[in-house]
C-alpha cells in the first residue's frame, strides 16, 4: 500500500538513474521557456528516490511507460509518458514536460497526487495500473 509524506502531501516517488538524467537536463534545458512545468518536474526529481535502472520495478512510471490513471473529475485516461519530442495527444502520448506528465513520473499504482493544471486548477489524480 502506497504511504503519503505527511509533510509534503505528496506520495514517494522512484526513479531510475538514467531516466532522472536525462529528465534533470531537459528541465534544466527549457527552464527559460516553460518556467512553471520545468519547476514542478525538478520538483519531482528533487524529491524523488534515485535508484539503478535495473531496480526500478515494472509497476513504476518511467518513460516509455503506459500507465491508466483517473482524476477527482472523473476522467479515466490511459497515456503513454513520453519526451516532448514524442508528445502526440491524439496518439495518447503525453509529455512528462507537462503538468499531468510531471505529475505521473515515478508513481505507482494505487498512489495519488495533485497537481496544478494550466488553468491554475488544482486536480487529483490516482494511478490504476502501469504496463512497461
Amino acid at each position: 500500500m502506497a504511504h503519503v509524506n505527511q509533510v509534503q502531501g505528496r506520495p514517494p516517488v522512484v526513479i531510475g538513474r538514467t531516466d532522472y538524467g536525462r529528465l534533470w537536463t531537459l528541465a534544466v534545458s527549457l527552464h527559460v521557456r516553460e518556467g512553471d512545468v520545468a519547476d514542478q518536474l525538478m520538483g519531482e526529481l528533487d524529491r524523488a528516490k534515485i535508484i539503478p535502472d535495473d531496480q526500478v520495478g515494472n509497476d513504476v512510471v518511467t518513460m516509455g511507460t503506459t500507465v491508466r490513471y483517473t482524476t477527482d473529475t472523473g476522467d479515466d485516461r490511459t497515456v503513454t509518458l513520453v519526451f516532448p519530442n514524442e508528445a502526440d495527444i491524439a496518439q495518447d502520448r503525453v509529455s512528462v514536460f507537462t503538468p499531468i506528465g510531471a505529475a505521473l513520473i515515478g508513481l505507482s499504482p494505487g498512489q495519488s497526487i495533485d497537481w496544478l493544471a494550466r488553468n491554475g486548477a488544482v486536480r487529483r489524480l490516482t494511478v490504476q495500473t502501469v504496463n512497461g
